[in-house]
């Protein structure tokens, strides 16, 4: 699509006010859009998901007569939108800073609904091919929630699913956080009892990332269970709990396996982002190592 001639200059505008109101969940339910902000997650959004994409906005120079968008990196992504049907609005400084604090320069507006994807199109069926699903249960912090999300997709995870009261997936934050990832893997949301029957469903194996366990189960220890060649190759979901409280003892009885990462040091205890990443890539390492 052609670049709109006409810059965007005021901040104050109605266009500006909507797009501001983004920011903020009552505003994305009433319009059915969402923000993405920065070079890194406009770049992946435009390269893997345009279809998602609606408008973009980039910074050009203050000179009018001769706008300039203002450099190379935002040059190349505007290049990269033209081959999709992707409208690109020029502004100045003041109306993206106005809209964002860390647009660095771009941001773009997103359809929510070509975001949904339907849990059912996953091929978890095919006899040569065992998919691993990073699931977490109650994450409510958006920084958290965009790093597991990155960390599953650096995995090689087939989907993410956020599982009962979660933080919205499209909180400009959560995105802003994933780094692009959330548009390379579908990430769903389910209840807590509608992720227990898919995954019966679908004969995938639920495994709790849990240190502590329950009283009549204890965790198996991650080096453990990598062991278990036959069991890292079986379709899994691997579940993460709630960043404070964990992952509640009836829930860790309806989960096929516990397992814990060792602590090798004087940590007390991970967090939730580096825990999923070293099981998440423990795994993937694993499985590659056994295919090679």
């Amino acid at each position: 699509m052609p670049i709109t001639p006409k810059i965007l200059d005021n901040p104050k505008s109605d266009r500006v006010r909507r797009i501001t109101d983004l920011a903020r969940a009552k505003g994305r339910e009433r319009s059915g859009r969402f923000l993405i902000e920065g070079p890194q997650s406009v770049r992946e959004a435009v390269t893997w998901r345009p279809d998602v994409v609606q408008d973009l906005y980039v910074e050009v120079a203050q000179a009018l007569d001769h706008p300039r968008i203002v450099s190379s990196t935002l040059e190349r992504i505007v290049e990269a939108s033209q081959d999709a049907t992707i409208y690109v609005h020029q502004c100045t400084g003041d109306v993206i800073r106005r809209i964002s604090a860390d647009a660095q320069g771009i941001l773009a507006v997103g359809n929510a609904q070509a975001m949904q994807s339907d849990v059912d199109d996953l091929a978890l069926d095919t006899a040569d091919y065992a998919p691993r699903i990073a699931a977490f249960w109650q994450v409510r912090d958006p920084g958290n929630a965009g790093t597991v999300i990155r960390a599953a997709d650096a995995a090689g995870c087939d989907a993410v699913i956020f599982v009962d009261d979660c933080v919205d997936v499209l909180n400009p934050k959560v995105i802003r956080s994933t780094a692009g990832s959330l548009f390379h893997l579908p990430v769903f949301t389910m209840r807590t009892n509608e992720f227990f029957d898919w995954t019966s469903d679908h004969h995938v194996d639920v495994w709790a990332a849990d240190v502590y366990g329950t009283e009549k189960r204890k965790p198996e220890s991650l080096p453990a269970v990598l062991a278990d060649k036959a069991a890292v190759s079986m379709s899994q979901a691997v579940l993460f709990g709630n960043e404070a409280r964990g992952l509640e003892p009836e829930i860790l009885e309806r989960c096929g396996r516990i397992v814990s990462i060792p602590l090798y040091g004087k940590a007390e205890s991970l967090n939730l982002g580096t825990s999923a990443a070293v099981m998440l890539m423990s795994l993937a390492m694993s499985g590659h190592i056994e295919r090679m």
